[in-house]
């Protein structure tokens, strides 16, 4: 009886085992985050394959848009974090458009956070957008909709990951990426080296494929009145 329960325990094991084993191949696969993370989208996958050929074009252009509207970081909650890396600051001058807390259109000093679903990380969502979009495939707010609690307060990092799943399966790998950041305050030159060293890692690709651009708004709408912020990315993607 001890042997026979020796054997049904190893294979057993070796039962469990065989799911960790890549197709066509001896060598074991760890389960790594992203296969966690692809475990948790159920459904939404289905729409990352369309019914109709994704033909494989030797270079394809997408283009990603993303706003998000900053406040005072105990309205907002969570900081401001723009391509992967946490912007501290000083306390900045935020216009109280609706009165919360001095009067309505005054200055109110504060440090700020972004109002989000998820991490509301502008840069890697208008990637994500773009690389999906290149694919003819539907925008980011359908695959990671922001009513649906399992994004909320998410790390973006895990769309970014997932978007890269996406294109790698289709066979595509990045041609060149580059990123248009919009917003007043607070300042972000010292933490592009980083943004970019971010992107890079994430995506496999170089330091010479990403270029990271800010500008203000010239003190102009909401992007002006330190309200929001926003990020527009044109990439490539190109045939492996």
């Amino acid at each position: 009886m001890r042997n026979l329960f020796t054997i049904a325990i190893v294979l057993f094991l070796f039962a469990l085992s065989c799911d960790a084993f890549a197709p066509g191949s001896l060598k074991a696969r760890p389960v790594t985050n992203s296969d966690v993370f692809k475990a948790t989208l159920g459904t939404e996958e289905d729409i990352l394959r369309p019914n109709y050929e994704i033909e494989p074009l030797p270079i394809r252009i997408g283009h990603g848009f993303d706003i998000h509207r900053m406040a005072p970081l105990q309205e907002a909650g969570q900081p401001i974090v723009i391509g992967g890396v946490e912007i501290t600051h000083k306390d900045q001058k935020w216009t109280d458009a609706g009165g919360k807390y001095v009067e309505k259109g005054g200055i109110y000093e504060t440090q700020l956070g972004v109002v989000a679903h998820s991490d509301g990380d502008v840069v890697y969502h208008s990637i994500v957008d773009a690389i999906f979009g290149a694919l003819t495939l539907p925008d980011i707010g359908q695959v990671f909709q922001d009513t649906d609690p399992r994004w909320k307060g998410c790390d973006s990092s895990k769309f970014m990951e997932h978007a890269y799943e996406i294109m790698s399966g289709y066979g595509y790998e990045i041609g060149n990426i580059d990123v248009t950041l919009i917003l007043e305050r607070p300042k972000v030159a010292s933490f592009k080296p980083a943004m970019k060293e971010n992107i890079v890692k994430l995506l496999r690709t170089t330091n010479g494929k990403v270029n990271i651009k800010a500008r203000t708004h010239e003190k102009m709408d909401s992007v002006g009145e330190l309200r929001s912020l926003s990020c527009h990315v044109v990439l490539t993607l190109v045939k492996k």
